[in-house]
Parts: C-alpha cells; structure tokens; sequence
C-alpha cells in the first residue's frame, strides 16, 4: 500500500512537472520559435498570451518584437569627387519573420552582424557613387541673403541627387538583401557626416581666407568712404568760411559807407563839427601808426602836431 501510495505521487509530480514544461507565456514584447531537437517546428508564435508545446523534448526560442537599433562603425569613405569624408551611420530594423530569421540567422547577436556587412557596404557603395554636395544638401533651395557681402551664394551649384534620397537608395538595397532573412529595415539616416582631419584643416584655411577677403573688402570701402566724407568736410568748411568772409566785407562795407556819410554830414554842418571830425581822424591815423616802440617827428606845421599841441 505504501509503494503504491509513493507510486502514485511520483507520477503526480511527473505529471505536474509535464504540465508545466509544456506551457509558456508569450509577452506582448516578443515572438517565439518552438523547435524540436533544434529544428523549428509549426509557425511562429507572435500572439501573446498562454502557449503550448510538447514537454521536454520541445524547447522555445524568444525573439523580440520591438523596433531594434543599429549603430554603424564611424568610416572614412572616399566620394565619387575623390574627397575622403568621416562617416557615422544608424538605423531601425524588426524582425519581420520569425521563422525565416531563426532559420537563416538563429539569433539577434547574428542578425546584428549580417547588418553590419549589409548597411556599412550599402553605405560605402553610396557614398563613392555620389559627389559631396549630393551628400551633404538635400534640396536645391536659394539660400536668403541678409548681408551684401553674401550675395555670391545666391546661386550655389544644384546637386543632381541629394542626401535624402541618397538614404532612400541605402534603405531600398539594404532591404532587397535582408528580405530572406525574415528582417526589414525601418529606417536608414546619416547620423554624422564631417571632413577627415587633413581635409577639414584646408576648409578651414579656405574659409579662413575667405573671410580675410570680406574683412579686407569692408576696410577698402570704409576707407574710401572716410575720404569720401573727409573731401566733403572740406568743401563745404571752404564754401561757409567763403561765404562768411563774403558776408562780413559787405558788413563791412556798409559800415564803412554809414560812417562817411556820418562824416560828411558832420564835417558840413559848422566848423565845430568838422573840428572835430578832423580830430577823430587824425586820432586814428595816429592810433593805427604809433605803438610803444615806434618814434615820430612831427614838423613844427604838421596838422597832426597842431592837435597833439593843442591836447597838451
């Protein structure tokens, strides 16, 4: 009774043991090959939820079913224009195929370095059919000018391709490749694209130049514009001191012919008055000749020593 008893448990435990080796949970993240003696067996499981298969000798193969990325390596790839260029790519792709990807690649790890070969040899292959501006625009847009020094970009060379469709291309023959290996590729990008070092210095230099160039041209035309200013200065400072000493000698003038006909009318009126014009003029004639240093002789009949007498 008691080895029947013991019996009875073990195959309980076997049949617990069986049951549960033969149920699997299917996350919604993942998708499953069930495979018997390494080989797969049915399709693949891709519903999540409860899953069933055959005790101990089946086993399940998990596979992912998010979008998975790629990194490429960083390259320096020569260009159809025979410019080498730094080259830093990624992408997304899926497993698309369960079955097929178990079959051809067995594991994400294999997937990753089919891609490799795949997209970094696609890539290489683009980008040594196509010149640098294909790969570095995308558009053939009229760039806005603000400053008229930049005018000369207002018409830059038309590329024939661009790096939009230059992606595409990689994308479409990198799909053509992968399609029996149960993936597909979601997307394909430049993620860095620079000159190598040696090329990078002589754009530098260049650019270096160019503006030098754009320096030099506003110095010429800041120069010639503070002659400009400065002949203008000039002129017109010429034309008011001109127009001032015109100004003033009629001034002057006037002045001039005020006082004589004061004069005149003073000297006509009686003797008194032109005694004393006589005076004042001789004053001033005395005034405009003599200074601290200079020494006169007067004769005794000198009109001007009759006054200077007749004051003493």
């Amino acid at each position: 009774m008691k080895k029947r008893n013991i019996a009875l448990i073990i195959a309980a435990i076997i049949i617990i043991i069986a049951g549960l080796n033969s149920m699997f949970i299917l996350d919604e993240t993942q998708q499953a090959i069930v495979t018997q003696f390494g080989k797969p067996v049915g399709e693949a499981r891709t519903e999540p939820g409860l899953q069933f298969k055959v005790p101990i000798i089946q086993k399940v193969q998990y596979f992912d079913k998010r979008f998975l990325k790629w990194d490429g390596d960083p390259n320096q790839i020569p260009t159809q224009d025979k410019r080498f260029m730094h080259v830093d790519t990624y992408a997304r792709w899926q497993i698309a195929d369960p079955l097929q990807f178990f079959i051809r690649l067995r594991d994400e790890r294999s997937g990753q370095s089919r891609l490799d070969d795949i997209l970094d040899g696609e890539t290489r292959n683009a980008i040594a059919s196509h010149l640098l501006l294909d790969l570095v625009r995308s558009t053939n847009r009229t760039p806005e000018v603000y400053e008229d020094y930049l005018e000369e970009l207002e018409h830059l060379e038309e590329i024939s391709v661009g790096r939009e469709e230059i992606e595409s291309q990689v994308l479409q023959r990198a799909n053509e490749r992968t399609a029996d290996l149960g993936i597909v590729i979601l997307d394909f990008r430049f993620k860095r694209m620079n000159y190598v070092t040696e090329v990078r210095e002589r754009v530098y230099d260049r650019m270096i130049s160019e503006r030098n160039r754009i320096a030099d041209q506003f110095r010429s035309e800041g120069e010639g514009e503070a002659r400009r200013i400065e002949g203008q200065k000039e002129r017109d400072l010429a034309e008011i001191q001109s127009e001032a000493h015109r100004e003033a000698e009629m001034i002057r003038g006037r002045a001039d012919a005020r006082a004589t006909d004061i004069y005149a009318s003073a000297y006509n009126r009686s003797n008194a008055s032109r005694e004393l014009y006589n005076f004042l003029r001789a004053m001033e004639a005395l005034e405009k000749s003599l200074d601290e240093q200079t020494t006169i002789i007067l004769s005794t009949d000198n009109e001007l020593f009759r006054f200077l007498k007749d004051v003493q």
